[in-house]
């Protein structure tokens, strides 16, 4: 079997995958994408997943006393999702009706994260070390809920799949070992899911800005934050929900590009506020 052979046979598998499951997650809205996204498993089986995941993170802290020790960090975070949860209709008109779950947690990290069907997560020490003001936090978890909405969690699994797929097909076809195919997965990883999280990352900072600014948070807090964030990585202590995001000053250029789209609706949402 010849090498051309062997990558024609891996092109349509992919094909076939893609073929099987492309679909767009959201909505526009005023600044979001537009791209399609491969979608081989279900946002339930993934849900599931997130919901068991989420309790046990939940039910640990608890246990280990380091669970929403502060009520007034824990007020004010839950107050910030109380007003951005609403606006997530933009994007996805079933995503108010998630049940969403919204907990700090008491650790120096600098982390935070909202798992598939709205289960969010601060860390304390990223609002305590970043000095967040409720525009930056908003800022961070209308990113981290963006994630959720555009189901990136669900379509890096599939990405996964269906290289997985292929590059089985092809070792298979090309008489390649396990040994091979293990080779080409790691491969992959390395190169290609990279530039998928920076797609994802990109999509991230635009659709959180927007949620940001609809719940009458200032968009320019985004500028402020991803300061404190690139400044916090030079300082040798990068955030830990930005590894491997590309914080560098052209992403403060691109919010900075965003803001005259985006100052509109947070001056309506202050109107009607």
């Amino acid at each position: 079997m010849s090498i051309a052979w062997g990558l024609a046979a891996i092109s349509f598998a992919l094909c076939l995958a893609a073929l099987g499951g492309c679909e767009t997650t959201t909505a526009r809205g005023s600044v979001g994408p537009e791209r399609s996204q491969l979608m081989l498993v279900s946002s339930a089986e993934l849900e599931q997943m997130a919901a068991q995941s989420y309790a046990k993170l939940v039910s640990d802290a608890a246990r280990a006393g380091t669970l929403n020790r502060d009520a007034a960090m824990l007020q004010r975070v839950r107050a910030v999702a109380s007003r951005i949860e609403p606006q997530t209709a933009t994007f996805r008109r079933d995503a108010p009706g998630w049940r969403w779950e919204v907990n700090v947690l008491n650790k120096a990290e600098l982390n935070a994260f909202c798992m598939p069907g709205g289960k969010i997560m601060f860390y304390a020490g990223l609002i305590d070390q970043l000095h967040l003001s409720d525009s930056e936090i908003a800022i961070v978890m209308g990113h981290e809920i963006s994630h959720a909405l555009r189901e990136h969690s669900r379509e890096q699994v599939s990405q996964a799949m269906a290289a997985q797929a292929a590059i089985g097909v092809g070792a298979a076809l090309l008489g390649l070992g396990q040994g091979s195919a293990d080779l080409a997965g790691a491969g992959y990883q390395a190169l290609i899911a990279t530039r998928f999280s920076r797609t994802d990352e990109a999509e991230a900072d635009r659709m959180g800005l927007e949620l940001a600014a609809r719940a009458g948070f200032d968009p320019h807090a985004g500028v402020s934050l991803w300061r404190k964030m690139i400044a916090a990585k030079s300082g040798g202590n990068p955030p830990e929900f930005l590894s491997s995001h590309p914080t560098d000053s052209s992403r403060v250029q691109e919010i900075e590009a965003l803001l005259p789209t985006v100052m509109p609706l947070y001056d309506a949402a202050r109107r009607h506020g």
